[in-house]
């Protein structure tokens, strides 16, 4: 192998892979790069590719390409010396004694390699229906889910996004819940969704990877697909192919509440800003914070014996009876934040009940949040 690629394109192209290659594992090599130069001249490309066996992306690069060939490298070095060197064009060869070669200017490191045979194959498989979407709207649809996903391994039907199409309006919904709180984002993606794969639940690690692919600048519309326990996405010359969590969601709607008899309407800033504070004085295990509705004010408060008291009143436009309800601020605050917009609708019913929170400007999203006993 042996070719000359521009830096920028290089760089982008490693930093891609630095969050799936694996650091510690039984598997040295998966913390590699497979680095494949193909076609000759000008007209070339450089392959780079990783996986951790559960979640793959490869990303084709042009390059000048005076010899193809393929070699393994150490993803990190390999990136942390690219990033170092000057704006230049780089130069990368293959050694016969499985060395990479690499010059840039005045600059010339060496890197052991791997024969490029030992790496793991990534997935070749093409879905029998690909939909276009957003980029954009793929992204707040993660965002406003993901934080709701379970980090308990033992409940590894719950560890991603459960991934549903609505073809009778050309809508794609997502739902995320770990068993305290639930998040559900629907929206309408203009294409027909029918032969979209439904109902599939996309892990943590793939939507934490696929969040940075529709995140990138150059990122406009990107093509997804599932087919069987895999899913692939694309964008441009880069796919990111996944395993989906092979086990069954549970029934979301159960969750929501059918009709929350009492509703109040709040900023959001003040809200988090207040439930910040008064959190610094709950428990560290549990995090909790009363919350009491009372005629034109809202009260949260906690209580640590070791630590003491806190307490915050807001000011709001409730006139129904009066509601005490125990919840942990944090499962608050992160469905505050993922929701984003300036107001928040609480839906409530009584102490005991779940809380359901909407955006005032966005009907199709919601977070519900279980309550706790104080």
């Amino acid at each position: 192998m042996k070719l000359t690629i521009e830096k920028a394109d290089l760089q982008r192209g490693l930093a891609r892979l630095q969050a799936i290659v694996e650091k510690r594992s039984s598997m040295p090599i998966l913390a590699n790069v497979l680095a494949t130069a193909s076609g000759k001249g000008e007209s070339g490309r450089l392959e780079l590719a990783a996986t951790d066996l559960e979640v793959g992306i490869r990303g084709s690069h042009p390059a000048k390409i005076a010899k193809a060939g393929a070699l393994t490298v150490s993803a990190r070095k390999l990136y942390d010396i690219v990033r170092e060197l000057p704006d230049e064009p780089i130069q990368l060869e293959s050694t016969a004694n499985g060395y990479l070669d690499l010059r840039c200017g005045r600059s010339r490191f060496t890197l052991a390699g791997t024969d490029a045979e030992e790496y793991p194959s990534l997935p070749d498989f093409a879905p029998g229906r690909m939909v276009r979407l957003q980029a954009a709207v793929l992204s707040q649809m993660i965002e406003g889910t993901v934080y709701a996903a379970s980090l308990d391994e033992t409940r590894y039907n719950l560890n991603g996004a459960y991934f549903e199409s609505v073809p009778e309006s050309s809508r794609l919904r997502m739902v995320a819940t770990d068993g305290h709180r639930l998040a559900l984002v629907e929206r309408t993606v203009g294409q027909d969704v029918s032969g979209l794969a439904s109902g599939v639940i996309v892990p943590r690690k793939g939507l934490a990877e696929l969040k940075r692919l529709v995140d990138e600048e150059d990122a406009d519309e990107i093509e997804i697909g599932f087919e069987g326990n895999s899913g692939l996405v694309r964008k441009g010359d880069v796919t990111l192919v996944m395993r989906l969590i092979e086990g069954e969601f549970p029934n979301y709607r159960q969750v929501i509440p059918k009709q929350s008899e009492h509703h109040i309407t709040l900023s959001v800033e003040p809200v988090m800003r207040a439930l910040r504070r008064v959190a610094l004085l709950s428990a560290e295990h549990s995090r909790a914070v009363k919350v009491e509705l009372a005629e034109g004010k809202l009260v949260l408060s906690a209580r640590t014996p070791d630590l003491g008291d806190a307490q915050e009143e807001l000011d709001v436009d409730y006139a129904g009876p009066a509601i005490s309800i125990g919840f942990n601020a944090r499962y608050l605050l992160d469905c505050l934040g993922a929701l984003g917009g300036k107001e928040i609708q609480l839906g409530l019913r009584d102490g005991a009940s779940p809380v359901e929170v909407r955006p005032t400007d966005d009907p199709d999203s919601v977070a519900v949040v279980m309550p706790m006993r104080l």
